[in-house]
């Protein structure tokens, strides 16, 4: 009797160890609510309306009569989910080859080197995009260079506070690690603030705000998304950012559903001479919050840039739909709108004043 107590007692413990281990690191990894000067400012943004960011228009992530739906596509559905063979990664060159050039390192991680500077945008290292290290979306490919191999860089641009955007780790890493400023959306720098980031390198703007940092122009601008991370919705803003220098402009999407405000930012902010554009995750079950392929064509267009580097796509699978329709759809509207594309391997440098033809890549592994 004695040793059936002892039994139990000790599988309780392991229980409670599993657990424990299992949970590890979530509370930090959620982040804090913004607090004093920060919910004041909140408060006051334009965007901030009865306890909540909004959009511009009526977003709804997911339909009346939809939600059964996206259910069963999810657990049933019979679309591939990640490639067949490994994806092919590549070493990045050290150098610049222009004064302009991007390296993209899968999801919507990219490091842009924008006339001798370098930006890195929603850097995302973790093997998951999850407050858990056990559980959550994991990786279809290993990251192309480990975080410590990356060149310094002068600024750190997050769109919002989603874990495939913004990570725990990444964030503590390249904190230790260099100076650089992280540029965010509102009330994001609380979360900042909760892992350590000094208050003097974290630079939080609302829409039409901008900062300067190292000679470039930052500006957030509008998108049409949401945020939170598991148990606050919306308490933090979302952008799309515009980065300019004295001769070369990039623009970077986010993530967000297709809306007229990226006629208003091409007019007011390009014509840029690359964007950055999210394309996968899209579902019929939030079609204003993820942008489908084709929608990002036109976003494309319509800021008016000059070469599209599509992202969000081949590293987290986050939808139902197969992991390279994205980049297949894209292609195809692509062509058929004359939208000059690069497509490079994660970790692959491009010059954007001499890309690459796109070489279907993906397709050989799919």
């Amino acid at each position: 009797m004695a040793d059936g107590r002892m039994w139990r007692l000790a599988a309780g413990a392991l229980a409670l160890g599993a657990a424990g281990y299992a949970l590890r690191g979530i509370p930090a990894a959620l982040g804090s609510r913004p607090s004093g000067d920060r919910a004041r400012r909140v408060k006051r943004s334009p965007q901030f309306r009865d306890g909540a960011f909004r959009n511009g228009n009526p977003s709804p992530i997911l339909p009346p009569g939809t939600v059964n739906r996206v259910a069963r596509e999810m657990i049933f559905g019979k679309q591939r989910r990640s490639p067949r063979l490994p994806v092919p990664l590549v070493t990045p060159t050290r150098a610049p080859e222009s004064e302009l050039d991007v390296i993209w390192y899968g999801h919507s991680s990219a490091l842009v080197e924008i006339e001798g500077r370098r930006v890195l945008f929603d850097p995302v290292w973790s093997d998951r995009c999850s407050p858990s290290t056990l559980v959550g979306p994991r990786r279809l490919h290993p990251v192309p260079v480990p975080l410590h191999d990356l060149p310094e860089v002068d600024a750190i641009v997050i769109s919002h506070d989603h874990y495939d955007h913004l990570d725990l780790e990444t964030v503590r890493a390249l904190t230790r690690a260099g100076s650089a400023p992280f540029l965010v959306p509102l009330g994001v720098g609380a979360h900042l603030q909760r892992w350590k980031v000094p208050a003097s390198r974290i630079i939080e703007l609302d829409w039409n705000e901008e900062a300067s940092v190292a000679g470039l122009r930052f500006v957030a601008t509008a998108a049409q998304h949401f945020s939170g991370r598991v148990f606050t919705r919306d308490r933090t803003l979302w952008a799309s950012w515009v980065v300019a220098g004295e001769r070369r402009r990039v623009f970077y999407s986010g993530d967000s559903g297709y809306f007229a405000g990226y006629a208003a930012i091409g007019e007011e902010h390009g014509p840029f001479d690359l964007s950055l554009v999210q394309i996968g995750a899209y579902s019929p079950g939030w079609p204003d919050i993820h942008m489908t392929p084709e929608e990002a064509i036109l976003t494309h267009l319509d800021v008016r840039a000059g070469v599209l580097l599509p992202v969000h796509w081949g590293t987290f699978n986050l939808s139902y739909h197969a992991w390279s329709e994205p980049i297949d759809r894209l292609w195809q509207e692509a062509k058929a709108r004359d939208v000059r594309l690069i497509v490079p391997r994660p970790g692959e440098r491009v010059s954007v004043d001499d890309p690459p033809p796109v070489d279907a890549w993906w397709q050989t592994i799919a």
